[in-house]
């Protein structure tokens, strides 16, 4: 399995910006699609975003699209997620996973078939 260790969270003002980053280590990183999700207290982890393996084609939840955008750098080992316009409804604990790159896109932009986890990463929005 890949290794995921997220930073960047914050505390930010609603209509600010906010970018998280997720290190991979231990495995081939272009070897797995990457996405994010979030979870607030009491609440089912849900799906932000996700994008390929080689980085050309993405999926958003239409809670954030237009808003955030996900991205990789395979060369760093690292993905990424821009948050702007942000919204105190962005709250949340914000989580980037892997899934093996012979999993299905069709799955994946469901946010499904995610099988490595980092630890979460706190982002606060005030209004």
């Amino acid at each position: 399995q890949v290794q995921l260790v997220e930073s960047g969270g914050g505390l930010v003002q609603a209509g600010g910006s906010l970018r998280l980053s997720c290190a991979a280590s231990g495995r081939t990183f272009s070897a797995y699609h990457m996405g994010w999700f979030r979870q607030i207290p009491g609440k089912e982890r849900v799906f932000v975003a996700a994008v390929s393996g080689s980085g050309d084609t993405t999926a958003y939840a239409d809670s954030v699209k237009g808003r955030f955008t996900i991205s990789r750098d395979n060369a760093k080992n690292t993905l990424y997620l821009q948050g702007n316009s942000l919204k105190p409804e962005d709250t949340a604990v914000y989580y980037c996973a892997a899934a093996r790159r012979n999993t299905i896109w069709l799955v994946v932009k469901q946010g499904l078939g995610f099988d490595s986890w980092g630890q979460g990463a706190q982002v606060t929005v005030s209004s």
